[in-house]
Parts: C-alpha cells; sequence; structure tokens
C-alpha cells in the first residue's frame, strides 16, 4: 500500500516537491501554491486517514514514515523537497530526522517539533484523547465547529471559520479519530536536537498573526520566513506570499544543485 496523491510534471533535472497536509486535509490543500511553481515536478499526498488514503491506519510516526517512504521510492522521487503543513510539517520532520538520502531541504509551516516535558504530553495526552471520541462519536460539523475554536486559529473570520467547517466535515471521523491518536503531539518525539544534527537545510514559515509559532520558529536552528497578513494556515490564508516564499527559498538552493 502507498499513499494517495496526484503529480504534477515540471523541468528536467529540477528535484521533486512533495507536499504533506495538515489534520483534515488532504492533498488539495497545497495545490494553488504549489502551481505557483511549475518548474518543479509535484507530487500531493494525502497522509493515512484523508481523502484517498482514508483507508489506510497507522499505529506510530515510524508507520506514517514507512509509507511515505514506499511511496516516494513508487513515483522513483530521488531527490525531493519535503513540504508540511501543521500535521504534515510534523511527519516533514520526523521524516528528515530519519537522514532519507535524497531530501535537498525541509520547508515546514506551523509544524511542532515536539513537546519537552512529562507534564506537556500527559495534557496532550487527555486533550487529543477528547478529541478522538468525539470524532468518533458525534457530527463532524459540530465537532469541527468546536475544533476551530481554538486558540491557534484565533485570527480566523467567522465566515472562514464556516468555510472550514464544511469542507472538513467530508471526513470520516473514525479516520480522522485514529490518525490523531497515532501522531498525537504526545507520542511525537521532540525533534529538535535531531533537526540541528542532520544537516540538511531547513526552512520555516509561520503566518505573522500565529503567536505561538512565531515563538516556537524562535526555538528552531531553522531559516525564518514570515507570512503576512495570515495566521496558523498560512498558506491558505495568503498563498500569494506563502508562495513567493517558497520560491525564494527553491532559487536560493536549487541553482547550485542543477
Amino acid at each position: 500500500m502507498i499513499l494517495a496523491g496526484v503529480q504534477r510534471a515540471g523541468k528536467p533535472g529540477y528535484p521533486w516537491l512533495v507536499f504533506l497536509h495538515g489534520f483534515s486535509g488532504d492533498g488539495r490543500e497545497w495545490q494553488t501554491v504549489g502551481e505557483a511553481l511549475s518548474d518543479y515536478p509535484r507530487l500531493y499526498l494525502d497522509l493515512p486517514g484523508h481523502g484517498g488514503s482514508a483507508q489506510l491506519g497507522v499505529s506510530d510516526f515510524a508507520a506514517v514514515n514507512a509509507l511515505l517512504e514506499k511511496t516516494l521510492l513508487s513515483y522513483n522521487i530521488l531527490n525531493y523537497w519535503l513540504v508540511g503543513y501543521s500535521l504534515g510539517g510534523r511527519i516533514a520532520m520526523f521524516h528528515a530526522c530519519q537522514r532519507p538520502t535524497g531530501l535537498y531541504g525541509l520547508i515546514v509551516e506551523g509544524g511542532h517539533p515536539g513537546l519537552q516535558t512529562p507534564a506537556e504530553r500527559d495534557a496532550r495526552r487527555q486533550s487529543d484523547w477528547r478529541w478522538s471520541v468525539r470524532f468518533r462519536h458525534e457530527p463532524l460539523e459540530s465537532v469541527f465547529a468546536d475544533w476551530y475554536q481554538q486558540p491557534v486559529f484565533a485570527s480566523l473570520t467567522a465566515a472562514q471559520r464556516r468555510e472550514l467547517v464544511a469542507l472538513r466535515s467530508q471526513n470520516s471521523g473514525e479516520h480522522l479519530a485514529g490518525m490523531l491518536e497515532a501522531t498525537s503531539l504526545a507520542v511525537q518525539p521532540d525533534l529538535r536536537a535531531a533537526l540541528s544534527a542532520v544537516g540538511t537545510p531547513f526552512y520555516y514559515m509561520y503566518g505573522e498573526r500565529d503567536a505561538r509559532f512565531a515563538a516556537i520558529a524562535r526555538e528552531l536552528d531553522a531559516d525564518c520566513h514570515v507570512i503576512p497578513n495570515a495566521g496558523h494556515n498560512a498558506h491558505r490564508e495568503n498563498p500569494a506570499a506563502a508562495a513567493a516564499s517558497l520560491a525564494q527559498i527553491l532559487r536560493l538552493r536549487t541553482k547550485d544543485t542543477l
């Protein structure tokens, strides 16, 4: 089994851009941004429990990473950038820490590198367990209406919340719950030290209104890029600026490898 994905052709010799979406999204989430980078071949993946990969169940980060590696091999992707948002960013960071061959660089938007204390992990475990119960047993419209009231989404307007609730409610609550449990921050390793040691170029993007992840960005050994007029889901709220930041990163690095 491999992850479902949509691929787009680019120019010969350019490295692939492999895009990983956030929780409850799918591969379409990055396409507006990705299509502005048409020199590069692009692969938009659906993570386990989402979209075309909804039936794929996983037990932990290692299982997700194994699926990602198998998927890249199936597409014969040997040289690539990994671009991930939120949950996708956490998976991308975990993947980079396994030191895969062929990874040109890592670009993360609003992804958490990991909790650092047992108390933080216990609190997150309890919180994610409560959400997973709700995803399994309540109408998704009701669950997501509350989900998007969390502080990290404070910059969203009421209209943006309604749009996201309608879009995310097309998922399967059972499959989302399983993925939430398997990839909870409570079970994710703290990746800060490993990220500093891998030597892979690491870029971190965050919305200027996302105070929580602006603070996290300052903890990382990464080249940081602020997306203006955006909150946590910066590439959705300001896709033109996100695409411009990605283009700047890729232009600096790719010219040395072509």
